[in-house]
């Protein structure tokens, strides 16, 4: 009895390295294409507050589906995107002109998806500065949802759940 479990514990110390090595060739190429789709999407909210920050109206509207959908969980109410962007653009319109500084940063907490999905969850901070004046800081819940097209990822749903807190925002560094 003795032999026999020495017998498949050397076995098992020799096969482990060779199960090792297959599994690791094997989740290689998804762990590449993992690392390419999260770096697609940092891009992608990279250029959401690169458009904030400069006031660039046009390249925020790009990374809208034509389609998308905003929901408000403080407001309750559900839009279509374009309603949203048509209220926004004035803001956009003040921060390119020098009015109100504004800025947006993401931090994320869950990420799902696909080749040609993604669901992201996280917190956004949102300032607005009008010149001269005191800085504005808003911390909102997000869960956004978001398709590649051919020209890039559009998001279909931005889902304003709830305010955060600074501490919420804090602990997802």
């Amino acid at each position: 009895m003795i032999s026999l479990i020495s017998i498949m514990t050397t076995r098992s110390k020799l096969l482990a390295p060779v199960l090792l090595a297959l599994w690791a060739i094997v989740q290689s190429p998804a762990a590449a294409d993992e690392q390419a789709r999260l770096a697609g999407l940092d891009a992608y909210w990279a250029e959401v507050s690169r458009a904030v920050g400069t006031g660039d109206f046009e390249a925020y509207r790009a990374t809208c589906h034509p389609e998308g959908i905003l929901v408000s969980g403080n407001k309750k109410t559900s839009q279509p995107l374009t309603v949203a962007l048509a209220r926004w653009k004035q803001d956009f319109t003040n921060t390119k002109s020098g009015k109100v500084k504004g800025s947006v940063e993401f931090r994320l907490s869950q990420r799902f998806g696909d080749e040609t999905t993604a669901h992201e969850t996280g917190i956004f901070c949102y300032t607005a500065q009008p010149a001269g004046g005191e800085a504005k800081k808003k911390y909102i819940h997000l869960e956004a949802l978001l398709v590649k097209k051919q020209d890039g990822w559009k998001i279909l749903m931005e889902y304003q759940k709830s305010s955060a807190t600074k501490a919420e925002w804090d602990a997802l560094k």
